[in-house]
């Protein structure tokens, strides 16, 4: 568990910035406005990068090839709707009927298994894995030709801001995970699913989506797809376990 306690430790300081406070509902920020906040900001970084001339948008697959982008439209449809459910227990509140409560409830729903199953697992993987990759070795993810075509701002953007993002809406919201099972099941099939779209892409193009498949034998490509999905089903546990610890420890302080 004290892994744990450093990622809490690592929230509260992102959080101490960002105005929230820990021991008190209050917020010099409301967690309302920032998720509005973040949800323009992805519209901005799908927008600006849509905008971009680069050859691979013009290619089979366009932008859906990559995890990243995809990615980005799971962060950005997520916060759209956790606007939706702040706009919706804003209008109803104190007023609401059985069948008002039942959809705001279906709409809350919806909001937790996304957290839990997509925004949470895949944007701690993508930017983990990229920033590995990078680091190690760039043009395996990330070719220098690339710095041409897109600035840093919006690299950050695309690979950076995703955690800090994702940690505050887990810290100041309480997601209700579904079971373990259930959702392993899910993040499993999200993973089985982009490899086989991966793999049809190269096998209508001839090329694989990033330059390192290019330079591993098929078995290496078995065992790194299943490394992978291995390690995203990770991510989804570490956010169960820091859900549950984050709010569980501060049901204990009230």
């Amino acid at each position: 568990m004290r892994f744990v306690a450093l990622c809490d430790l690592f929230l509260h300081s992102i959080l101490t910035i960002a105005g929230y406070s820990t021991t008190r509902k209050m917020a010099l920020i409301p967690s309302q406005i920032l998720r509005v906040a973040i949800l323009l900001s992805y519209f901005s970084i799908i927008c600006n990068y849509k905008a971009i001339d680069m050859p691979a948008h013009q290619t089979y697959g366009g932008s859906w090839k990559f995890l990243t982008f995809i990615d980005l439209v799971i962060q950005a449809v997520f916060f759209g709707v956790c606007v939706l459910t702040d706009l919706s227990s804003l209008l109803t509140k104190g007023a609401a009927s059985m069948e008002q409560e039942r959809q705001l409830q279906k709409l809350i729903g919806l909001r937790d298994w996304m957290m839990a199953v997509l925004a949470f697992p895949v944007g701690v993987f993508v930017v983990t894995m990229f920033w590995t990759l990078y680091l190690y070795d760039r043009d395996l993810v990330y070719p220098r030709l690339l710095d041409s075509f897109i600035p840093q701002w919006l690299n950050h953007g695309m690979h950076t801001t995703v955690l800090p993002f994702v940690i505050i809406e887990m810290r100041t919201t309480h997601h209700q995970y579904p079971s373990r099972l259930c959702g392993l099941l899910a993040v499993c099939s999200f993973a089985l699913g982009y490899v086989l779209w991966m793999c049809w892409v190269h096998s209508v193009t001839g090329f694989w989506v990033y330059p390192l498949l290019e330079h591993i034998g098929p078995w290496a490509r078995l065992v790194f797809f299943s490394g992978l999905t291995a390690l995203i089903s990770l991510y989804y546990i570490l956010g169960e376990v820091l859900n549950s610890y984050i709010w569980d420890s501060r049901s204990k302080c009230v």
